[in-house]
């Protein structure tokens, strides 16, 4: 599948927000789930230069990325169409992503960092499959409850 990012628009948000829902143990990544994401991911003054629509060959809707920065350093965040999970494009999509977040913000450093539910063994797997590796578990106040997350890195 080929990627195309697009700068975030509202049609596109609206859809991820609304439409989007994920199965099972999953649903914890309904962008519904957390008042704060949901009301971020909405908020379309923070989209510019960190929120992007994923689209395929065919110019549907097939994902978003947002990219911020902590001292320098690029962390992704992403979202894959719920029909297309557990199918094998993750590793992908994920190297997809940081190739553009790489070229479109000049980005020097010599790794990135992403966070992933330590449930989430699936999206672990393809993560470790494509370079990341475990910094370590936190706790997280997200989705009206604790969670445990792990900090992942990948060098580039």
């Amino acid at each position: 599948m080929n990627y195309n990012f697009v700068p975030m628009k509202k049609e596109f948000a609206n859809e991820i927000t609304y439409n989007w829902k994920y199965n099972d143990i999953y649903s914890f990544y309904d962008m519904t789930a957390d008042e704060e994401d949901l009301e971020e991911f909405l908020d379309e003054d923070s989209w510019e230069g960190r929120y992007f629509a994923v689209l395929d060959e065919n110019d549907e809707l097939v994902g978003y990325y947002s990219f911020n920065f902590d001292d320098g350093i690029m962390w992704i965040g992403f979202g894959l169409k719920p029909g297309l999970t557990g199918k094998g494009y993750g590793p992908d999509f994920v190297n997809a992503g940081i190739d553009f977040g790489i070229n479109e913000f000049g980005y020097k450093e010599n790794y990135i960092m992403l966070a992933v539910a330590t449930f989430n063994k699936r999206a672990i797997k393809a993560y470790e499959k494509i370079g990341f590796q475990f910094i370590e578990k936190y706790i997280q106040k997200t989705n009206g409850g604790e969670y445990e997350f792990i900090r992942m890195r990948k060098n580039i």
